[in-house]
Formats: C-alpha cells, sequence, structure tokens
C-alpha cells in the first residue's frame, strides 16, 4: 500500500486518531500502532545499552562531515536492531539539534553543534545522511531537526518570545535548517516552545510552509512534548484548547506531542474543532498523509516486519566492535589543543627540559586530578554505555610503568548529628544516624562540590551517591541523572554546621526520632543541622599526588544534570570555585599543569589558561573518553580538533542570553567586537607546518552582481493564528518556538 491508498481507507475517527504522537494499530489495514519519536542525538538513547558517541559540540569539533556520517550510520543501526527486537521502537528519529550554539550561557547548548549556521547545516546535513542511510527508496531511520525556531534559553523557555529581525532570521537562525532539508535526507521537524516577534512558533504557518519548500519531499511536523496544550495554559496565546489544536493544524503540525499517551485528550480537541467549524477533514487528511508518508519511508506500508527491510539489521547489532572503534576516533578528534606554549619546563624526575608540555613524552609520574580524573558521565540524551574507559585508567594502560596517582579533589567527611554519624546500611537501602566510629566505611562520603553549594554525596560503603529520590534516603545511584536529577543537595550554612537540602524537591533531610532514619522534610525548620568531620581533606590529596609528577592533568569541567541543561541555563562561564582552588592547589605543586577541561561548554578561564602549561578540552566524549584523550595527550594522534564555537575571555563579553538579534547585540564571533580567549577554528597541533611555492591561479577574481529588492512594509494584527511580523513584506515575516521531551521536553 502507499500512503494515498492507507488514508483513502481509514475513518474520520481513525484519521483523527492518527493525529496523536502515540497512533493506534489498524488492524483490518495490517497497520501496527505507531510512535514519533526516538532519541539519537549522539548515539540511540533511552532504551538500554547503545554505543555513546561524543556530545555533538564534541562531534563539531572534528570538522569532519564523513566522520558525522559515519555516527549518524551507527545510531541508525542500532535504532533498527531496537527496533527488530521491538517493533514499537519508532524510525523516526528525534535528531539532530541544529539551533545555532548563539550563546555559551544556553543550558542545551550541549546538544548543538557550531554557533555558525552554516558550519551547524553542514554538519546536520552529513549527520542526517547517516541516520537515512542509502537505499533509494527506503529509510535506515527518518530524522528530525530540532527546534524550529530562534530557541536558546532554557529559564521561561515556553513563554519567552524571541526578537528576531529580518536580517538576524535569514542570516543566523534558518541556514541550519535549510541545509539539510534542501538535501533531502531530513523527514520531520520539530517546532521550538518559544515565541518569535511574539507569535509561537507551533501556529507559524507562514515559516513552516517556507521551511517544507526547501524539502524535494513531504515533511512531517512533530510537536514539542506538551507544547499544544502550553498555546493555552503557559502562553495564554488562545482562549481554549479546541482553537489552539485548531490553529497549530491549520498552521501545519501534524503530530500532537502531547499530555503523554493520553491521546483521547487529542482527539477530543480535534473533534471539537472539527464540529465548531475550525477545521476541515482536509485539514485532518493534510496532516496525516505527511504522517503515512513519513511512515512509508521506513518501508513500513511495504509489509512484512522488521526482517523484510533491504538493511539486514538484526537484534544484535549493538556495541558491535565497529561500534567502538567509531566511538574511540570520534573521541579523538574531538580532542582540542587550546594552549601548548613553547617554554622550557623541567621534568622534576628525569630534568630533560621539553619545549612544549604536550605531547607527553614517557613520563614516569602522572598525576590525575579533580572531578573527572577518573569518572565519565552521560547526559540526559545519551544512551547507556556498554563500558566507559575514565582517563586515569587510559593512562594506565598506556603508560603501564608509570606510577599513576589520582585525586578527584574532593572532601572524606563524617556527618555528625547528635553524637551519631550517618550510617549507610550494606545494600544503600537506607541511610540512619547510628554509628559513632567514623573509622568505619559505613559512615564516609566523599562530597564533590559543584559550585553554587550544590553537592553530591558519594558512600564508601556502597560506591553510590545520596539520592532523596524516595523520602527515605538511600545511597543507590550509581551517577547525576534522570529528568530532574535526585543526588543533588544544596549545602545552607547553619549555627553549629549545615544543613541539606535536596535541590530536586527542595524538602530538607532530618534524621527521623526513635528509628534516626534519614528521610526528606518539606519545613526548613525540621532540617537535621550536620557537624561536618573532614577525614581527608580533598585538597591536600591533590597536593601529595602531584607533588614530585612530571605532568598533573586536572580534569574539570561539569556534570551534565548539573548547572546547565534543558531546563536550566548556567550560572556564569566560570569554573566553579571548588574546581578553580584544585587547579590552583595542583599547579603550585607540579609546574607542568595541564588544564585538562571535559565539559559540554566553553569556560571563561583566561586566568587558568594563563597559568597552565597547556589548556586541552574535550566534549563529554562517551564511553571512549579516557582513550580519545590519552590518544591526543600521547602523541599518538595528531590533535585535529578545532573549537566550534568561541570562547569569550569574560562572560560579559557574550552578550545578553535573551537577545536574539545577534547583529545589533553584536553577538557570536561574526558581529562581536571583543577579543575572545580561543576563536571559533581555534586548536592547536604537534606538527609544524610549511607552505612552499604557493603561486596564485589568477591575480583577479569577479564577483557576482548583487541584486537588492525592497518589498513593501505592511503590519498584520495578531489573529487567532498568530500575527505576522510588524513592518515586514511576506517573504520576511516570520519568527516563532522550542522543543520537549517527555515528560518536559525533547
Amino acid at each position: 500500500m502507499t500512503a494515498q491508498d492507507v488514508l483513502a481507507a481509514l475513518t474520520r475517527d481513525e484519521k483523527i486518531a492518527f493525529l496523536h504522537q502515540h497512533a493506534p494499530a489498524v488492524e483490518r489495514l495490517g497497520l501496527a500502532a505507531f510512535t514519533t519519536g526516538t532519541e539519537a542525538l549522539h548515539g540511540l538513547a533511552w532504551l538500554g545499552t547503545a554505543t555513546v558517541f561524543p556530545q555533538p559540540p564534541g562531534l563539531a569539533a572534528s570538522w569532519d562531515p564523513a566522520l558525522l556520517r559515519a555516527v549518524g550510520e551507527v545510531a541508525s543501526t542500532e535504532v533498527r536492531a531496537k527496533h527488530a527486537q521491538d517493533p514499537r521502537v519508532s524510525l523516526n528519529v528525534w535528531a539532530p539539534v541544529v539551533n545555532t550554539l548563539r550563546h555559551p550561557l544556553w543550558g542545551r547548548g550541549e546538544e548543538g553543534y557550531s554557533e555558525d549556521p552554516d558550519v551547524t547545516a553542514e554538519l546536520a546535513t552529513a549527520y542526517c545522511r547517516g541516520l537515512r542511510g542509502d537505499h533509494p527508496t527506503v529509510w535506515r531511520t527518518v530524522p528530525t531537526l530540532k527546534h524550529f525556531l530562534a530557541y536558546g534559553n532554557e529559564v521561561d523557555r515556553a513563554v519567552t518570545s524571541s526578537h528576531l529581525p529580518p536580517q538576524a532570521l535569514r542570516e543566523t537562525e534558518l541556514p541550519a535548517f535549510e541545509g539539510p532539508l534542501r538535501a533531502g535526507v531530513v523527514g520531520a521537524v520539530m517546532p521550538s516552545y518559544n515565541l518569535v516577534n511574539g507569535r509561537p512558533n507551533h501556529v507559524a504557518a507562514d515559516l513552516l510552509d517556507e521551511l517544507r519548500s526547501w524539502a524535494p519531499h513531504s515533511i512531517a511536523v512533530v510537536s514539542d512534548a506538551q507544547a499544544p496544550s502550553n498555546l493555552v495554559d503557559g502562553e495564554r496565546y488562545f482562549p481554549d484548547h479546541t482553537q489552539a489544536t485548531a490553529a497549530a493544524l491549520r498552521a501545519g503540525v501534524d503530530s500532537f506531542t502531547d499530555n503523554d499517551r493520553r491521546s483521547d485528550i487529542t482527539v477530543e480537541r480535534v473533534t471539537a474543532a472539527l464540529d465548531a467549524g475550525l477545521i476541515t477533514e482536509a485539514d485532518v487528511d493534510r496532516a496525516v498523509l505527511r504522517l503515512l508518508e513519513l511512515r512509508e519511508r521506513t518501508g513500513e506500508l511495504a509489509g512484512g516486519g522488521p526482517e523484510s527491510s533491504p538493511f539486514g539489521i538484526g537484534p544484535d547489532a549493538i556495541d558491535l566492535p565497529a561500534h567502538r572503534t567509531l566511538a574511540r576516533e570520534a573521541a579523538a578528534r574531538g580532542v582540542v589543543v587550546l594552549r601548548n606554549d613553547s617554554v622550557r619546563l623541567q621534568t622534576p624526575t628525569t630534568a630533560v627540559p621539553a619545549d612544549r608540555a604536550l605531547p607527553l613524552t614517557d613520563p614516569r609520574v602522572i598525576a590525575v586530578v579533580g572531578p573527572f580524573a577518573d569518572h565519565v558521565v552521560t547526559d540526559w540524551y545519551s544512551g547507556t554505555p556498554p563500558y566507559a574507559v575514565t582517563l586515569a585508567a587510559a593512562l594506565r594502560e598506556r603508560y603501564p610503568d608509570a606510577d599513576v596517582r589520582v585525586a578527584d579533589g574532593g572532601d572524606v567527611v563524617a556527618l555528625r548529628t547528635g553524637g551519631h554519624l550517618l550510617t549507610v546500611s550494606p545494600d544503600g537501602d537506607a541511610v540512619t544516624a547510628t554509628e559513632v566510629d567514623p573509622a568505619r566505611e559505613s559512615t564516609r562520603f566523599t562530597v564533590t562540590d559543584w559550585g553554587h553549594d550544590i553537592v553530591t554525596l558519594r558512600s564508601h560503603a556502597t560506591g553510590r551517591l545520596l539520592t532523596g529520590a524516595s523520602w527515605i534516603v538511600a545511597a543507590t545511584a550509581e551517577r547525576v541523572g534522570g529528568w530532574v536529577a535526585q543526588e543533588t543537595f544544596r549545602r545552607v550554612a547553619r549555627e553549629g554546621g549545615i544543613a541539606l537540602q535536596h535541590a530536586g524537591s527542595g524538602r530538607w533531610l532530618r534524621v527521623q526520632h526513635g528509628s534516626r532514619l534519614l528521610v526528606t522534610e518539606t519545613d526548613p525548620d525540621l532540617a537535621t543541622v550536620f557537624e561536618v568531620e573532614v577525614l581527608r581533606s580533598g585538597a591536600d590529596a591533590v597536593r601529595e599526588a602531584c607533588a614530585g609528577a612530571d605532568v598533573a592533568l586536572v580534569a574539570l569541567g561539569n556534570d551534565p544534570h548539573v548547572h546547565g541543561r534543558e531546563t536550566a541555563d548556567r550560572p556564569d562561564l566560570d569554573l566553579p570555585a571548588p574546581q578553580r582552588a584544585v587547579w590552583e592547589v595542583a599547579r603550585r605543586a607540579c609546574p607542568h599543569a595541564v588544564l585538562t577541561l571535559v565539559s559540554s561548554y566553553p569556560y571563561a578561564v583566561a586566568q587558568e589558561a594563563a597559568q597552565a602549561a597547556a589548556v586541552v578540552w574535550s566534549s563529554h566524549a562517551g564511553q571512549e573518553l579516557g582513550h580519545g584523550l590519552v590518544d591526543v595527550l600521547s602523541g599518538d594522534r595528531e590533535p585535529t580538533g578545532r573549537l566550534p564555537q568561541t570562547w569569550w575571555a569574560r562572560g560579559g563579553d557574550a552578550g545578553d542570553l535573551l537577545d536574539y538579534d545577534v547583529v545589533t547585540a553584536g553577538q557570536t564571533y561574526r558581529y562581536n567586537p571583543a577579543a575572545p580567549l580561543f576563536g571559533l577554528g581555534h586548536g592547536l597541533g604537534y606538527s609544524t607546518v610549511e607552505h612552499e611555492s604557493a603561486t596564485l591561479s589568477t591575480s583577479r577574481v569577479e564577483a557576482p552582481p548583487v541584486t537588492l529588492e525592497h518589498a513593501p512594509a505592511r503590519w498584520v494584527e495578531p489573529g487567532a493564528d498568530g500575527g505576522s511580523l510588524a513592518g515586514l513584506s511576506a517573504p520576511t515575516a516570520s519568527a516563532f518556538g522550542a522543543d520537549g521531551e517527555s515528560p518536559a521536553g525533547r
């Protein structure tokens, strides 16, 4: 059957039901249930074990479309493998993110490629080619571009309006979407949560029509999570959900990701809009046809099930040896050497002068310190890695005869209240105030201070983090994670010690009398005040590790679930104060201190960079982070990574997070007059490059003629479908939103 055949065979009620994200099966036509959206931002996500590649800025640091295409091929292969295991896994993938990295404070900067829209378009097109595959008619997966349009802040993202004049629209926003669409490797687009020039993106009919005009085939528009309801509930742009649903459908939204799996709510709203004459059945048919054409591209409508696809991908095509090899290559290709000055550095143990700190030359003693010395983290859009190679582990593997000393910089503490210490049970399921001896492992916690008084506490007894996911506090979490992080606590000074507030819920930790069980309470007056006994100073451990070392790799950065992520913008561009303290201790103890940043974002580290023997950056590079870094640090691979985003010298240089008129505001490398710390495209190598006998092929190049057109201005009052931009002609009028994942955003 073709998409047209299926549409003609569906009843009105069946077609309406197809407009929700979770479309039901139609057994009489042989159609299975269908869901839009499988996450595949940098590998398959949310569905268990999968190859975890570097975050998108790390992939972009390669500046290599062929690499991104190869990563996309692996991601789509593993999506197909999961689909072979469970046909309910959608072959419509919600990736890539092509919002430009306009401002480094944006909490979701970890999901984008570059601040340059053309670089973004080139790399996104390559990734989409990998996701789509090479078959002439059947797509391995159907990519979805996120998030259309002018989306780059998290705080109040569903109600803020991005001011976007025509030049900023045409020069900095649309090109990143236009490139992949014109290449014909995209099957869907997701509007963003925000408004543009006062109009929600989910009712931006003129922009969605223009966007569709760029593609050689139909494009389905899938809403961000809960965005259709937000037209009424948050933005208050429409008086009721019937009118909002009708406006979104008329504007070109085809699939409503709304109210989780409650498709009946969308069905009721669409039906009410039809009955009220706000939409026609032709509006429904148009949307359903585009969704059926999306499904047709995956080969679904041809029948036969997963085993009949032309790709021959079975359920075991996950974590293959070739996938591991590519993950290591991608991790290494994303490492950027930011500074490696020619200075005479004396190695403490060998007394051999070196021209540069990097590459490492057979060091005998290596100190690797800081929160990412022996730690690999994943972000919200990661899969579950089959393994993880830390920096320390990779160093021991590469230098088996070296003394690799590790110190994460966290204090080891015991928390005392009423003469008793917090004590973790053997299984970690409960924490009580029962022990009195701080020498027992069950009373010891390593504190990682992420700055701004946010900490995590890892139990020595279980090796797991304290979590407040339940009202009974436990020590069972392997990592910080979840839509709302349950493993972070706010440290608040109180007379006689500190109180701890669970950051995710706002509840306070209290030792319950009688059972002496550690629980959470809503009343801050009930919070227990803990006396902190420092059993081992993190600073002392760093100092001891660095003393006498040939090189100190100081591994600092962010956890992707803390201080900057979806729904939370970054507080500033600085390294957290506790990490700056680790840096100070390390550099004073070892003259060969290499600032090794592992982060989702740029930092303003002018002072630290000036003090460092070398500065190196990697994104959170997934399962092969350690190998990727050490392959470059050791010189086994030439550093080829180059920055995809400007690193500003001071936080204020980046401009206003909420100002999207980058031209007038003077933002990004294109318009900002401030001198960057490290500019777009910056990155050093180890080799010396000389150009000899260069000649010009011609001494004169004629510029093509430029035609400037002026269109008459017009004003359109906002209406039921949202107004056009004031003062703009129809071709340039545009402006509108962001994305979402269940439970709160995509």
